[in-house]
């Protein structure tokens, strides 16, 4: 992939305003700055300032032809505090109040005798008031679904399923709760949290293979109970383990583990806020993943070769969750109502029996897939490059 003839084009991005949108669209960037073009990442105002509160004051300045900028989301403080319960109230102000500021950015980059005149939108297909932008500026638009095929094509057949009386999702926390890599390392990361890298150096004291990677996302919250059925779980089951527990994992409060379970625990757990995921999961200690199943942490697994243990919570997640544990076979499903003793026994039959080491090598074989696709000639890459092509070698 050589670099454009000159740097006219100009791409805008804007991911949907939560950490599982913004990561792989970021990554996404990363590329198509890669290819020569000049890049802007617009992030609304209040994470705009979670990221520089997690990277640093300046981590976001002086990137050449890579740029930052923001919009307000049009909520108050509390709204905006990014948990599942405020999700309608992002959405209905998206819909509302993000395509005027967001034409008044795109009318001010066009008049920047810094940045050259924008030449394409590269957004979120949840922001959708971005089509209305690009037809007023006369620009096209490419559209990012930042889940799987699988669950594009279920999205596409919601209105029947309506239609037909079909609820999509039966299970009640649904209800009640409603591998791009790049070269360009020197461009910050996109994550919200601080994160904790001495996670990484406990791991190197871990044989390998051996250690649970627990984490549930940006976004998901879960009772006190069953925080209390997790934590014993991964106790009983005697293996090493690192579990993120962000602030505001539990609803209505904040995360507090007995002193009775830490003790447990003390000689072969690590509980942190957040970390580098990917760098985790290709850590050689890692050898299972207790996830979500948000399709960011599908493939990041699937590319580390790491089989999980499934506990899907709304959204993408339990169509993930269905590939993942019966078309892939490369994990097993929690219980809705999880308790420890199953816990335990899942974690078990994943790190070391039979059934968990069909999913490691299945695991392993679809990550050679994934490098087979993305390195230079493969489909992915391709697929990619037509698109740079089509959207934005012609705009030269």
């Amino acid at each position: 992939m050589g670099n454009f003839a000159n740097r006219k084009s100009h791409a805008v991005f804007i991911p949907y305003p939560a950490q599982g949108h913004i990561n792989p669209l970021f990554k996404l960037a990363k590329l198509i700055h890669l290819r020569g073009s000049h890049v802007t990442y617009v992030n609304t105002e209040y994470n705009h300032k979670r990221l520089l509160k997690s990277r640093g004051p300046t981590a976001l300045d002086g990137f050449t032809d890579f740029s930052f900028e923001t919009i307000p989301d049009g909520l108050t403080p509390l709204e905006g505090d990014g948990d599942v319960s405020q999700l309608p109230s992002l959405c209905q102000s998206i819909r509302k109040n993000f395509l005027k500021p967001f034409c008044e950015l795109i009318n001010r980059l066009n008049h920047s005798a810094n940045v050259p005149p924008v030449t394409c939108l590269i957004s979120d297909c949840c922001m959708s008031f971005t089509m209305q932008a690009a037809e007023e500026f006369s620009l096209p638009i490419l559209l990012y679904f930042s889940s799987s095929a699988c669950s594009l094509l279920n999205v596409m057949h919601f209105r029947s399923f309506v239609e037909r009386g079909i609820t999509p999702f039966k299970d009640e926390r649904h209800l009640t709760n409603g591998y791009l890599e790049t070269k360009v390392e020197w461009i910050p990361g996109s994550n919200l949290w601080k994160e904790d890298t001495e996670c990484l150096e406990w791991l190197e004291s871990n044989e390998p293979g051996s250690v649970v990677y627990v984490n549930f996302g940006s976004i998901i919250v879960m009772t006190p109970d069953q925080l209390l059925e997790f934590a014993w779980g991964l106790a009983d089951c005697k293996k090493p383990f690192l579990w993120i527990t962000r602030p505001d994992l539990v609803i209505g409060g904040s995360v507090v583990l007995s002193s009775e379970f830490m003790k447990e625990i003390s000689d072969r757990g690590l509980i942190s806020n957040w970390c580098p995921q990917e760098k985790v999961l290709n850590h050689p200690s890692i050898g299972g993943f207790l996830t979500h199943c948000g399709w960011n942490s599908t493939t990041e697994s699937i590319c580390a070769g790491v089989p999980m243990l499934c506990w899907p919570f709304f959204a993408d997640q339990p169509t993930n969750c269905r590939f993942i544990c019966n078309e892939w076979k490369i994990g097993m499903e929690i219980d809705t109502n999880v308790k420890r003793e199953g816990l335990e026994k899942l974690i078990n039959e994943l790190m070391v029996g039979e059934n968990g080491k069909k999913m490691r090598q299945k695991a392993m074989e679809l990550k050679k897939k994934a490098e087979e696709n993305t390195r230079p000639g493969g489909c992915s890459y391709m697929n990619l490059d037509k698109v740079i092509k089509e959207v934005l070698l012609k705009q030269n």
